[in-house]
């Protein structure tokens, strides 16, 4: 139980990294090359756990999130390149949660898919605005679980489990287009700017609840570093694990079934049907399941999408920031929230297919992901702003080689075009 209580801002990243971008780019990868890109979900869990781990400590050792960090370290452009970055690639990645969210909706209710957006994109901004959020997320949790529909289908599905094990622990990589973009989707959606900002400014909050921070300063010791990172490694192992059965349920009902294009939300419903078979309207229990996985998941998401990107904002102008203030006390930080949101809503009227919406979004976020990824591997490894919590050396190697392998994987598919 003691283990239970240490679970926090690692777990909630964790999850909200399997949003809906994760979840279709995970089943076009699946349905598109079947077994061959299994082995990304081992190979990038020690990488995305120290990420993120780097992310929280800096959180923790600092008492502030990474934009205001980078504000007492760093000259004003690159302040405001990392914030529009993030920004940025937070809002399109709204859009396109809202928009599936909107199109798993759709399965179940013969609804317009404008109605469905704009009562998702209220019902988000009223809740988030005017709720207490941890009360919120607990509530949302409860949605996610639909999640677990994926690791049990891995096991009601026939699976050859030798060549399933040489794909996860075998890299198989192809120099064309098609695999370096999806393979840059699928990087961008588990190694994502804003789990950077979202888990370092939840560190904070986590601090603040607990009266650690006197006069400024985080009192902390090497036991919080410890427990921070027994949570951090939590979220991130359940998040992978996830990730692998839904790239395998993909590859196997899917691609093995000759549906190599995930071209909307009915398609990606299809990987369940296995789970539901053998009762009466299989297809639709498939599609309700996959449904209130995708909106439960999106709902979570999208305030954590908004919040990161109003935090990053917040800091840099020295707003008053927390999910937990009032609105009149936060006016700033709330601002940014409703902007980004609108924004994101806007997005789906532009004409593409929420699902292809996912993979794109995910591609763009593991473009981004490089330049942020710079500038915390310098932070973290700062003894003038980290002390005597610097990164180690297998910290700083196992950052630098994310850095490289994200910045190539970007560069290759550039090249491929």
């Amino acid at each position: 139980m003691k283990w239970f209580t240490l679970l926090g801002p690692g777990l909630t990243t964790g999850a909200a990294d399997d949003d809906p971008s994760g979840i279709a780019t995970y089943s076009q990868t699946g349905a598109q090359f079947g077994y061959g890109q299994l082995w990304t979900a081992l190979y990038m869990l020690p990488f995305m756990t120290a990420v993120q781990e780097a992310c929280a400590r800096i959180g923790l050792v600092t008492g502030k999130g990474i934009a205001a960090v980078v504000k007492d370290h760093y000259s004003k452009p690159v302040l405001y390149a990392v914030v529009t970055l993030v920004v940025i690639a937070n809002t399109i990645n709204i859009g396109a949660d809202i928009g599936a969210m909107a199109a798993a909706a759709q399965l179940l209710i013969p609804a317009p898919f404008v109605i469905l957006t704009l009562l998702f994109t209220v019902f988000i901004l009223v809740l988030e605005i005017f709720t207490n959020y941890r009360t919120y997320s607990k509530i949302l949790k409860w949605l996610a679980l639909a999640l677990l529909s994926y690791p049990i289908t891995v096991f009601i599905v026939h699976q050859p489990w030798l060549t399933v094990l040489k794909a996860t622990v075998t890299p198989h990589i192809e120099f064309n287009f098609a695999y370096l973009f999806i393979i840059t989707g699928v990087f961008g959606t588990t190694i994502t700017p804003y789990m950077f900002f979202w888990q370092a400014s939840q560190e904070v909050e986590e601090e603040k609840a607990k009266g650690l921070i006197k006069n400024g300063k985080p009192q902390i010791t090497w036991q919080h570093i410890k427990d921070m990172r027994a949570d951090n490694t939590a979220g991130m192992v359940i998040s992978e694990i996830t990730t692998w059965c839904i790239l395998l349920v993909a590859a196997t009902v899917l691609h093995n079934s000759g549906v190599k294009d995930v071209k909307n939300a009915a398609d990606a419903a299809k990987a369940l049907e296995p789970l539901v078979h053998s009762f009466p309207n299989s297809g639709f229990l498939a599609k309700l399941i996959f449904s209130i996985g995708i909106i439960g998941l999106g709902l979570l998401a999208v305030p954590v999408l908004s919040g990161s990107a109003a935090y990053a904002v917040s800091e840099a102008f020295s707003w008053n920031a927390s999910l937990n203030l009032k609105l009149k006390k936060a006016h700033g930080f709330y601002g940014v929230i409703t902007i980004a949101t609108l924004i994101g809503l806007i997005i789906n009227f532009v004409g593409i297919d929420p699902v292809k919406a996912l993979v794109y979004t995910a591609v763009l976020n593991g473009v981004a992901a490089v330049p942020l990824l710079f500038l915390i591997v310098k932070i973290a490894a700062s003894e003038k702003i980290m002390g005597e919590y610097k990164s180690g050396w297998l910290s700083k190697t196992l950052l630098w080689f994310t850095f490289i392998a994200m910045g190539a994987a970007s560069m290759a598919m550039f090249f491929a075009i």
